[in-house]
């Protein structure tokens, strides 16, 4: 690493760690008005548009789940990353093009916006036929993501979506390699508390119903929650927050 290069890593270190520690001491704050444990909460950070450097000095602070929303940035920037650093988790939280899903699936871990059955679909296709070429073939998780607000531009459009493409994945006759894990959703940008709030308790309503009739159990992650938000969905669930700007700060020009 070139002399500009180690200088950006370390003012990117410094104001990481000063970000994180006030994230957790929020998330603490907001876990224990409703009386919950926030080291259950986990911090996922978002680190499209922001260097390697950002991402190294973040693995450095002890994150280790990043998100990123195109499939070709994270390539670039997380191949050599996923080698030095074989605890680090990517998921991909932007839509997912069908003709990208076989790129998609040999670079994240996990894919929080799954947000049609034609994409299930596609994914269940791809990875069976990756699975096919290698013994010990690829394994995904994945969290569906829901509509919650009228400012939200993808997602299942209703519940009954939702509940319809987990059926779709009981009903497979064997595993496709796809672990289904959870719910994701946005709140409306923009929005009040009270409309914030709504979203968020939405998610949280679908997650314990379909637990409850389904019989779901590793229908765990409530991914919800950005850096103007992610207290109100503490409070109303979540188990992970997406941190961007609140923790690598404003993106580069």
């Amino acid at each position: 690493m070139d002399e500009k290069g180690h200088n950006l890593y370390e003012d990117y270190l410094s104001a990481i760690g000063t970000r994180l520690a006030s994230l957790r001491r929020r998330a603490e704050r907001a876990a224990a008005r409703t009386g919950r444990d926030s080291s259950g909460i986990e911090i996922v950070a978002v680190s499209k548009f922001h260097p390697a450097e950002a991402v190294e000095a973040a693995l450095a602070c002890g994150i280790k789940r990043f998100a990123e929303s195109r499939v070709q940035e994270a390539e670039s920037k997380f191949k050599s990353l996923s080698q030095a650093f074989p605890d680090l988790r990517l998921d991909l939280i932007g839509h997912l093009q069908g003709n990208k899903v076989k790129r998609a699936l040999s670079i994240f871990d996990r894919i929080q916006s799954v947000d049609s059955l034609d994409l299930l679909e596609s994914l269940v296709a791809k990875i069976r036929d990756a699975r096919e070429e290698t013994e010990n073939g690829p394994i995904m998780e994945i969290l569906f993501e829901l509509h919650t607000g009228e400012e939200s531009k993808s997602g299942f459009p209703d519940i009954d979506s939702v509940r319809k493409a987990c059926e779709y994945m009981l009903a497979l006759p064997s595993s496709p390699g796809l672990e289904l894990r959870g719910l994701m959703t946005m709140a409306p940008l923009g929005a009040g508390e009270k409309a914030i709030r709504s979203s968020f308790g939405a998610l949280r309503a679908l997650r314990e119903s379909l637990v409850a009739d389904l019989a779901l159990p590793d229908f765990t992650v409530l991914s919800m929650g950005m850096s103007g938000d992610f207290e109100i969905a503490i409070e109303e669930g979540a188990t992970e927050i997406r941190i961007g700007t609140a923790l690598f700060g404003e993106r580069p020009a």
